[in-house]
């Protein structure tokens, strides 16, 4: 079976993942994508290796491997190297009164009991102490 995506890097786009890749500082997802993309090169400078053989000696699946390719081929290099932009932007999160209101009484209901001790005087005069759960004593 042919690959689906066949990675073909130029001599220029060689260069530039060989120094990114012995750059001091990178980022670790950039450095396995550059390494992969790398060792995946079909191209007349680089021998290709295999989708698996190169999941494995980089340590992530062959889905990543083939996502990769993908965008590469479809997007370019720099789309390959960087992470993929959200598609949707997180909700910001809005905090009324009632909401920290509630968090307050939800609180102070989780507080542990306190035990409090309740002291009564029998007819005979001996003292009864005996113990309660409450919040507040």
């Amino acid at each position: 079976m042919s690959p689906r995506y066949r990675v073909t890097l130029t001599e220029q786009e060689r260069n530039e993942l060989e120094a990114l890749t012995k750059k001091g500082k990178t980022h670790a997802r950039r450095f396995i994508h550059a390494r992969a993309l790398l060792l995946c090169d079909a191209g007349e400078f680089g021998s290709p290796w295999s989708v698996a053989d190169t999941a494995e000696a980089l340590g992530v699946s062959s889905r990543t491997i083939e996502h990769l390719k993908k965008r590469f081929v479809e997007e370019g290099l720099e789309a390959a190297l960087e992470r993929k932009p959200r598609e949707n932007p997180p909700r910001e999160v809005r905090l009324d009164g009632e909401f920290e209101a509630s968090a307050y009484r939800r609180t102070w209901l989780t507080i542990v009991p306190i035990r409090c001790a309740v002291s009564t005087l029998k007819s005979d005069k001996t003292y009864t102490l005996r113990f309660i759960n409450s919040n507040f004593c």
